[in-house]
């Protein structure tokens, strides 16, 4: 597994590269955000690790990018721990946010939960395996999927919960519920990810998301896919 680790300090660096290279990863390292565009281009990466306040292209700016390219997992790692920065960085299209100072165990876990969940698709689906609701059509066997046979970009995450629901459409998730199964943790009543997500992935697969009609509400109790008429 290669990570592409974006962080200007050099001593927070090279910690987490030693580190990640005894568990086995290789670790490209970038310290600014052009030079952190330019490897992204040029290489193969299965996740990323992002720190947000970078020099010459910001660490937003840099997600952006990478999100236009790709859909590999990037971790945010960043000294900013205002929701308000965390609510931006996942809506912008991030999978996991990691507030400094940090432990490299903890980080360590975090990547291989996000790696694991990312390569879990063709592990999980049958070969073949379509799930279609209305206009939608996602195959697990290449994790795509297509509206009106238009091709749709999902993050891992955003996958992960459409698939939740499609396979499993008469039944109403709690939010508890979908972080559990969507991020493979113990749900400790953080909302906001859940909100982003399901927002995010609303805006890209409705046709008016403040009216969806695939991902809808329950009031009171969670989200269910919607019934396809």
């Amino acid at each position: 597994m290669t990570i592409l680790l974006i962080e200007d300090d050099l001593e927070i660096s090279g910690m987490l590269k030693n580190y990640l290279a005894t568990e086995n990863f290789t670790v490209e390292t970038a310290y600014d955000g052009k030079e952190a565009c330019r490897k992204f281009k040029e290489g193969s990466f299965d996740l990323v690790l992002l720190d947000l306040m970078i020099p010459y292209i910001g660490g937003m700016d840099v997600l952006q990018y990478i999100r236009k390219e790709s859909v590999v997992p990037v971790i945010i790692l960043s000294a900013k721990d205002t929701d308000s920065d965390k609510t931006l960085g996942l809506g912008l299209g991030a999978d996991d946010y990691i507030s400094k100072p940090f432990s490299v165990t903890e980080v360590l876990a975090r990547i291989k939960a996000n790696i694991r969940r990312a390569t879990q698709y063709g592990g999980v689906a049958k070969e073949g395996e379509v799930l279609r609701a209305g206009d939608i059509v996602m195959d697990l066997s290449d994790y795509t999927v297509k509206k009106a046979g238009k091709d749709i970009d999902l993050t891992a995450k955003e996958f992960e919960i459409l698939k939740l629901l499609m396979k499993n459409p008469k039944k109403v998730y709690t939010k508890e519920q979908i972080y559990s199964l969507v991020w493979n943790e113990a749900y400790f009543g953080d909302e906001n990810a859940v909100n982003v997500h399901i927002s995010r992935l609303r805006n890209k697969i409705e046709d008016a998301p403040r009216s969806p009609r695939y991902v809808v509400t329950v009031w009171g109790i969670g989200y269910k896919l919607g019934e396809m008429l």
